[in-house]
C-alpha cells in the first residue's frame, strides 16, 4: 500500500529524496496497512537533533478500542545522525523544506520518502500544468 503526496510535485522543486523509518504504535500500522492515512498537509521538522512528522492524519482502527491512537499526533522518523545533519543544514539555507512524499510498507515496517524541496513560484506551476497538458494531448514538446 503506497500513500502519495500529489501536490508536493506540483508546488515543490524536489532537490532530493531520502527514505526514513517511522516510530508507530500497532494500530497505526494497521490502519496504513488498510491505506487509511494522508500526507496531504503533513511537514517534517527537525527538533533537538530528532527528525519529527507533523499533521499526518492516520485513521483510529476499527479494532483498536481503548489502546487506539491520535489521528494527528507528532511521529518521530528514523534517521542516522549524519543524515539528520546534512538535512539541517540544508533546511537552514532560505526557501528549503522537507515535505514526506510517500508513505509505503517496505519488508513490513512502514517507510517515509522525504524531499528536500524548494518553492514554485507562480510561474512555474503556470509551467507545470503547460506540460502536463502538451503531453496528454498529444502536442509537441517545446523544449
Amino acid at each position: 500500500m503506497e500513500i502519495k503526496n500529489k501536490k508536493a510535485y506540483f508546488n515543490y522543486f524536489v532537490v532530493r529524496e531520502i527514505e526514513a523509518g517511522i516510530v508507530l504504535k500497532g494500530s497505526e500500522i494497521k490502519a496504513i496497512r488498510k491505506g487509511s492515512a494522508n500526507i496531504k498537509d503533513s511537514y517534517i521538522r527537525i527538533k533537538n537533533n530528532e527528525v519529527f512528522l507533523i499533521n499526518t492524519y492516520i485513521e483510529k482502527y476499527e479494532q483498536g478500542n481503548n489502546f487506539n491512537h491520535e489521528p494527528t499526533r507528532e511521529r518521530k522518523l528514523l534517521l542516522h545522525k549524519k543524515e539528520i545533519k546534512k538535512l539541517y543544514e540544508e533546511v537552514k539555507q532560505e526557501g528549503v523544506t522537507l515535505i514526506p512524499l510517500k508513505l509505503y510498507i517496505s519488508n513490513s515496517h512502514a517507510k517515509i520518502l522525504i524531499g528536500v524541496c524548494k518553492g514554485k513560484k507562480l510561474y512555474d506551476k503556470r509551467e507545470t500544468i503547460k506540460k502536463r497538458d502538451l503531453a496528454r494531448t498529444g502536442g509537441l514538446d517545446y523544449e
